[in-house]
């Protein structure tokens, strides 16, 4: 009999063929490639050929999923952060201070009261939901985030700073709900979570991500004076970047996920030589690749008929809210008055500020905290009703906006990106960005 193992790597070897060879096809249909990943996982799950099992004896291993999301989350957070040429000022980041102090936290008030007053949670479990599902994902947006340093469209720049962003700021909320689970009585930890799990850790993990970058640019430019490195090794210093802002980081309890996204912009700015991140983006956009497609993989395998469906209404109803409420109206009340960013008279295009409501992903970021909630007291029937909205939300997430990304963004990019591009200079650096304006 053949080893399960085997069977593994000939199915990833397979899907990684199908998907390389079809890419030129699949990049022009009204299709994700997360989309296939799924479906490819729900056949490996237990409706399928029951190869991936992340279920023994019925027990739910969220330790490796919640390992696997964070890896994924972190190189995806800095790959955000390396994309980013824009000068750190409050009017070329405006859109994404509206985008992280109003939307955020509206979705995750928003959610909370769904799951209180229409899901029947107590507190502690509504504000989780929301703070789990609040994010955008970084991982599964690509089509709709920063191609390259070169690009400096609005929109795509709004989505690219929020992914990367949210999915260590939602962490305070996270931290929230998990102790709002564990005591009810709030005065007994509620000034130890404002000093610590806001103040401190927000803090430190942007002080962490600056130092740590900076340290470690210094230190490969000085090497390479003196010898150069191997030119295929050269590009593992954004792994070495990746790992050591966000473990030195942890080490110290500040946010890992704010780290490595501000290393990536700091990155991103230290180096003279242009092409150095830029090679560094590419290899890292390569690494998320292939860690997106075992993520959803897994996804699609600990998917189960019954659950969902027990769960349906519940799911049903956080999902049109999120989608066609929550995140369309929280995008709409932070873009009033927002202007453009060569232009505080020109007002932003109607057409993107609907497209910033509609384009609210969920997906690795989401697993990711549901999988660490499980690891830190989440459990029993409160467990499974988060879990299950939570896990379908991500599916609905991915079958909606893998469909309608590229049409969409195709219909922007030719109705909207052009006639705004014409107004705006074609910069590269962070200098011609701010000459430019």
């Amino acid at each position: 009999m053949v080893d399960i193992y085997i069977i593994d790597l000939f199915v990833i070897g397979l899907l990684l063929l199908m998907v390389t060879l079809g890419s030129g096809w699949i990049s022009r249909l009204p299709l994700s490639f997360a989309l296939i990943y799924l479906v490819v996982g729900i056949g490996l799950g237990p409706y399928g050929f029951g190869i991936v099992q992340l279920r023994t004896s019925g027990t739910f291993n969220a330790e490796f999923l919640e390992r696997i999301s964070e890896l994924v989350v972190i190189i995806s957070v800095f790959s955000c952060g390396l994309k980013i040429v824009r000068p750190l000022t409050l009017r070329t980041w405006d859109i994404t201070i509206r985008l992280i102090a109003l939307v955020m936290p509206i979705t995750i008030f928003a959610l909370a009261l769904v799951g209180k007053f229409l899901l029947g949670m107590d507190w502690g479990g509504a504000i989780l939901l929301g703070a789990i599902l609040a994010p955008t994902d970084p991982v599964l947006a690509s089509e709709v985030q920063l191609t390259d340093i070169k690009d400096k469209d609005e929109l795509r720049f709004g989505l690219t700073s929020e992914g990367g962003l949210n999915d260590a700021l939602a962490f305070p909320f996270v931290y929230f709900g998990i102790y709002a689970i564990k005591d009810n009585n709030w005065n007994n930890w509620l000034k130890s979570w404002v000093a610590v799990d806001v103040i401190w850790a927000i803090v430190t993990g942007i002080v962490m991500g600056i130092v740590v970058a900076k340290i470690i640019v210094w230190l490969d430019r000085r090497l390479q004076r003196i010898r150069r490195a191997d030119e295929i090794m050269e590009d593992f210093v954004a792994i070495g970047i990746i790992l050591l802002t966000y473990s030195l980081t942890e080490f110290v309890n500040g946010y890992g996920f704010l780290a490595v996204f501000v290393a990536g912009i700091v990155t991103q700015r230290s180096y003279r030589n242009p092409e150095q991140p830029l090679a560094q983006l590419e290899f890292i956009e390569r690494i998320e690749k292939l860690l997106e497609i075992g993520t959803i993989l897994l996804l699609g395998s600990i998917l189960l008929a019954k659950p969902m469906m027990s769960y349906a209404f519940q799911s049903l109803t956080v999902i049109v809210l999120l989608f066609l409420v929550i995140r369309p109206l929280g995008a709409w009340i932070s873009t009033i008055g927002k202007g453009s960013v060569n232009s505080s008279r020109r007002k932003m295009d109607v057409r993107t500020r609907l497209l910033l409501g509609w384009f609210g992903i969920r997906g690795v970021g989401s697993l990711y905290y549901l999988a660490y909630a499980f690891g830190n007291g989440l459990k029993n029937e409160l467990g499974e009703q988060i879990a299950w909205i939570t896990y379908t939300t991500i599916v609905v997430s991915v079958i909606l906006h893998g469909i309608s990304s590229t049409p969409l963004m195709n219909w922007y990019e030719r109705d909207v990106a052009i006639a705004h591009s014409r107004n705006t200079s074609s910069n590269t650096t962070v200098d011609e960005f701010e000459s430019g304006n």
